[in-house]
């Protein structure tokens, strides 16, 4: 599985003010449901039900949020860079600036894992996140993101 089969460039998303882990839900649900065509409503719910479970915070000021839906056909994926990290509960204790958030279908046990293991690879990498957060431009971002698509590949 690659980065460009679940994130598309209209998918992510950079300088993104919030303030907390509860409000960046809602900004997730609320760009995730444009897309997606879901209520806004169900999409957050199911977020902060996975958060229920254990924290999606990474470490090193990564997230990634995740939740099965209804409905969904296929995995999809939403980045965001956030302007100001908000606290986030991780494993390391640090706030979270870098968030790939994943809706996938509700039997999607495979390709759900699979894009967990992917994304979880992408931003394990220190030189990715810093040049992530070098920059505020959403094209690029996506470059950086899905550049190592083909230097994995290489």
């Amino acid at each position: 599985m690659e980065l460009t089969d679940i994130l598309g460039a209209d998918s992510v998303f950079a300088c993104l003010k919030v303030q907390s882990k509860k409000r960046l839900f809602q900004e997730i649900a609320a760009v995730a449901s444009n897309k997606l065509k879901l209520p806004e409503s169900l999409l957050q719910s199911a977020l902060l039900a996975r958060e229920s479970l254990g924290p999606t915070g990474v470490g090193f000021g990564v997230a990634i949020p995740h939740a099965r839906i209804e409905g969904l056909d296929k995995v999809e994926g939403f980045f965001f860079h956030l302007e100001t990290p908000v606290e986030f509960e991780s494993v390391d204790r640090k706030p979270v600036d870098l968030v790939f958030a994943l809706f996938a279908p509700e039997n999607a046990g495979a390709d759900h894992l699979k894009a967990l293991a992917k994304v979880s690879r992408v931003l394990r990498s220190q030189d990715v996140c810093s040049k992530l957060r070098s920059t505020g431009d959403v094209s690029a971002i996506y470059a950086i993101l899905t550049d190592t698509d083909k230097s994995e590949a290489a």
